[in-house]
């Protein structure tokens, strides 16, 4: 599926133009000239550029439809991949507080290796491993504060 780039520099636009909007609700720095808005707005403005760089390189072009359907898109077991996917994410954002991350994650872990194929042991091991892996950079390294769930006595 790819969409006209007139279309993406829209999106990107209006998304550039809702983030500095927010930046307006911001708090000052007291005895600063500058606060913590100044970077999103330059980002923003950033953004906002080569959206419409973006958007004239399209419309130069002409004539282009503004979304083409690949071939897996007519594919029922690559749109069931693709929505399992979805699928994924939105379990993790139900169940990761009640559960904890390390048991979401290696739920989430093992349904998509059996799913694209992956023998049963292979994926076992690699979802406990990469489960153990990502929690022990996030949470110990990176100090990002994962959902604990069930686990929170023994973590």
């Amino acid at each position: 599926m790819r969409f006209n780039d007139a279309v993406v520099g829209t999106a990107f636009l209006l998304l550039a133009g809702a983030m500095i909007a927010m930046t307006f609700t911001f708090p000052p720095f007291p005895g600063q000239k500058y606060g913590p808005s100044l970077f999103p707005r330059i980002i923003g403005g950033g953004i906002i550029v080569f959206s419409v760089l973006l958007m004239l390189r399209e419309w130069r072009a002409g004539g282009r439809p503004l979304l083409v359907l690949e071939g897996w898109v007519r594919s029922p077991q690559r749109l069931a991949s693709f929505a399992l996917m979805l699928a994924a994410m939105v379990f993790y954002l139900l169940a990761s507080e009640p559960l904890g991350f390390m048991p979401t994650a290696f739920l989430i872990q093992l349904g998509l290796f059996l799913w694209f194929g992956v023998r049963p042991v292979m994926a076992v091991v690699v979802a406990v491993v990469m489960t153990i892996a990502v929690q022990y950079f996030f949470g110990s390294l990176m100090r990002v504060p994962l959902p604990r769930g069930i686990l929170d006595s023994v973590l």
